[in-house]
């Protein structure tokens, strides 16, 4: 089975075209029979499986075609982290395991969004461990979509000033813990993405990552078929 793997589109209603895009990569990853990966950060923010704006319906109507054909899997990043059992059976997707062991031509290879590995910036980690607590979410999704809103728009707000602030070996991964967790899996490869770095690395005694880039100027995607090969393409 051939696989076809993407991350960190933040999509929006700000960027159609990048809506367009993903029509496009999604259509041609069909054509070629693969199984699709989106590994997190599909979305810049998302407040709840029932959100009825325009946005959040044809988001919905673009998963849900190639779905009809192939399988569609989705991990959470730290955007989407509220994509719930409701979204993934609208679009016909299943919501993956952070990390997943898969097996490609023959290899295991683990996927990830890749932020639990930023072991460095420990405010990010204390807010990512609030964010998916069970409390904090139950809490969020029990105001109303207005609010929810709101409340995203000044989270996103305070999260772009914090990074802004932080040097960039604080926010990229920390290899060390990868190479820790590919053991524990019994993996010498990774995909990832939420760096924004995007890449193949070698990381010595043949361990491998490969880094999904996010969509800005181009947008990045991995083709395996089955070897992997990472493509950046305009958007």
């Amino acid at each position: 089975m051939n696989r076809f793997f993407i991350a960190d589109l933040h999509l929006d209603s700000a960027e159609p075209q990048k809506l367009f895009a993903l029509q496009a990569v999604l259509a041609n990853a069909v054509k070629l029979d693969c199984e699709i990966y989106i590994l997190g950060d599909l979305v810049e923010t998302w407040i709840g499986d029932d959100d009825d704006c325009a946005f959040a319906d044809k988001l919905r109507e673009t998963l849900r075609v190639p779905s009809q054909r192939v399988p569609l899997y989705l991990m959470h990043g730290n955007r989407d982290f509220l994509f719930g059992q409701t979204f993934a059976s609208d679009v016909g997707a299943k919501i993956l395991d952070d990390p997943t062991v898969i097996e490609i031509d023959g290899e295991r290879v683990m996927l990830s969004h890749g932020d639990v590995y930023c072991t460095s910036d420990l405010p990010y980690q204390e807010i990512r461990t609030k964010f998916r607590s069970a409390d904090w979410q139950q809490s969020f999704l029990s105001k109303t979509l207005d609010e929810r809103r709101h409340l995203a728009a000044t989270m996103r707000m305070q999260s772009k000033e914090a990074v802004a602030e932080k040097s960039e070996n604080i926010t990229d991964v920390v290899e060390d813990a990868i190479v820790e967790s590919l053991q524990s899996y019994d993996c010498r490869t990774m995909i990832h993405g939420h760096t924004h770095r995007p890449g193949q690395h070698r990381m010595g005694n043949g361990y491998t990552r490969y880094v999904l880039g996010d969509w800005g100027r181009c947008g990045w995607q991995i083709y395996a078929t089955p070897q992997i090969r990472l493509e950046c393409f305009p958007v």
